[in-house]
C-alpha cells in the first residue's frame, strides 16, 4: 500500500507558500495533486530564490509529488477544463484574494453543481469578513498584524522583529491539512464533502493562543498597559560560541547550579522556587549567561549534559545539514532532477509504519503533465492542440 492518502485526488489551484506546501503534504502522504498554474509563468515561486535548471528552490521545497497542468482561468473554456477536472476530485484547494475565485466561476456553489461531495478549501490572510478581509497578505504582513512580531521584540515597548522563517504562511498550512483529513474522514463516513474557510491571522492567533496569550485568557484578570518580556533569551554567549540551555524543572535547575560551581543559588530566595524563578527570570538569566560566558561552549556540554540538564550547540544552517544525527535518522532525502539536477531535501516528518509518506515524484516543470491531465480526463489530441493554439493552455 502507498502512502496514507493513496486513490485520493486534489486540485490545486494554490500559488506561494501556505497552499503549495500544505498540498505538497497531502501529495507525500500519497495523494494525487494536480497543480493548475497560469500559462506562461505558473507559481510565482518558481522565479524566487536559488535557481537550478528551470526551477527555484523555494518552488521545489513547496511542490514536490504534484503534477503540473497549465490553464488560463480567466478563459471560459479554461474554465470548463478545471470543472472536468473536479469531477473526479476529493479536494479543491485555493488561495485568491478573497472574491476573485468567484467572479472565476469556481467558487464553492458552482464546484457542488459538478462534485457534490467535495472537499472545498479556501486560504485566506485575514478571512473572508472584518474590515482587513480585502487587505493583501503576507507572511510579514500576519506577523504585524497578529503580534506576532511584538512578541519577538521582547517587549510591547522595544522594536518589533520578524520570525524570519515564514511562519504564518507554514502555520495555514499545516493547520489547514489537518482540517483536510478530518473532513476527508467525514466524507469517508457519511459521503458528505463541505467547505474550509482559513485565515492565516486564525491560525497564527491560535498558535500563540497555546503559550504566549495567558495575559488575556482570564477575563477578571486581564493584563493591563504594555507587556514586557525578559530582554534575555536561552541562546547564552561562551568563549567559543552560543549554547542553548532550558531549566524548566527544580531537578535541572538544581543541576545547572551546580554545574557551573553555583550551588549557594539554589537557597537563594529569588530562585529556590519556580514561580520565584520566573518572578527573577532576567536576573536569573543574567547570571547564568555571565557563567557561560566563562567556558568554552564543548566543556559546558559535557558537564550540563552530566547533570542532565537540557541544552544544546546552536548550529548553523551550514552545520545541521551535515550533523550526524540527521544523518543517521536519515531526516534528509536525496534525488534526482532532469533538469534541476540532484536535490536534497527534508523527507515528511511523520513516519508511518505500513503506508510510507515519502518524495514519489520530483516537483513539475511548468506544465509538463498538461497532456497527460487533459488526455486521462476526455481530451482527445486535436482538441488539446486547439486549446493550444489558442492559448489556453502551454
Amino acid at each position: 500500500m502507498e502512502g496514507p492518502l493513496k486513490g485520493v485526488r486534489v486540485i490545486d489551484l494554490t500559488t506561494m507558500i501556505s497552499g503549495p506546501f500544505a498540498t505538497m503534504i497531502l501529495g507525500d502522504q500519497g495523494a494525487d495533486v494536480i497543480k493548475v498554474e497560469r500559462p506562461g509563468g505558473g507559481d510565482q515561486m518558481r522565479r524566487y530564490g536559488r535557481n537550478s535548471g528551470a526551477l527555484s528552490a523555494p518552488f521545489v521545497n513547496n511542490n514536490r509529488n504534484k503534477r503540473s497542468i497549465t490553464i488560463d482561468l480567466k478563459s471560459p473554456l479554461g474554465v470548463d477544463i478545471v470543472r472536468r477536472l473536479i469531477v473526479n476530485a476529493d479536494v479543491v484547494i485555493q488561495n485568491f484574494r478573497p472574491g476573485v475565485i468567484k467572479k472565476l466561476g469556481l467558487g464553492y456553489e458552482r464546484i457542488c453543481d459538478v462534485q457534490p461531495d467535495i472537499v472545498y478549501v479556501s486560504i485566506s490572510g485575514f478571512g473572508d469578513t472584518g474590515p482587513f478581509a480585502d487587505k493583501p497578505a503576507y507572511d510579514p504582513i500576519i506577523q504585524a498584524v497578529s503580534g506576532l512580531a511584538s512578541i519577538q521584540g521582547g517587549s510591547d515597548l522595544e522594536r518589533p522583529r520578524m520570525i524570519r522563517a515564514m511562519l504564518p504562511d507554514k502555520l495555514a498550512a499545516l493547520t489547514i491539512t489537518q482540517a483536510i483529513t478530518a473532513a476527508l474522514y467525514v466524507k469517508a463516513s457519511t459521503g458528505e464533502g463541505q467547505e474550509i474557510k482559513l485565515s492565516m491571522l486564525d491560525s497564527v492567533l491560535s498558535f500563540l493562543w497555546s503559550g504566549e496569550m495567558d495575559g488575556h485568557t482570564f477575563l477578571e484578570n486581564l493584563v493591563e498597559g504594555p507587556e514586557e518580556m525578559t530582554p534575555f533569551d536561552l541562546i547564552y554567549q561562551t568563549k567559543d560560541g552560543y549554547i542553548c540551555v532550558a531549566t524548566v524543572t527544580d531537578g535541572q535547575w538544581q543541576g545547572f547550579a551546580e554545574a557551573v560551581g553555583h550551588a549557594e543559588w539554589l537557597n537563594d530566595p529569588r530562585f529556590n522556587t519556580s514561580k520565584a524563578r520566573e518572578i527573577h527570570r532576567s536576573e536569573r538569566l543574567a547570571l547564568m549567561q555571565e557563567v557561560l560566558r566563562s567556558g568554552k561552549t564543548d566543556d559546558w556540554l559535557e558537564r550540563l549534559e552530566a547533570a542532565d540538564v537540557p541544552c544544546a550547540k546552536t548550529y548553523t544552517r551550514s552545520e545541521i545539514v551535515k550533523h550526524p544525527h540527521i544523518l543517521e535518522s536519515k531526516t534528509l532525502v536525496e534525488y534526482g532532477h532532469g533538469s534541476a539536477g540532484p536535490i536534497r531535501q527534508a523527507r515528511h516528518p511523520a513516519r508511518f509504519s505500513k503506508t510510507k509518506a515519502e518524495a514519489m515524484r520530483p516537483p513539475p516543470l511548468l506544465g509538463q503533465h498538461t497532456d497527460e491531465i487533459l488526455k486521462a480526463a476526455g481530451y482527445s489530441s486535436n482538441k488539446i492542440d486547439n486549446l493550444r493554439n489558442n492559448g489556453i493552455i502551454d
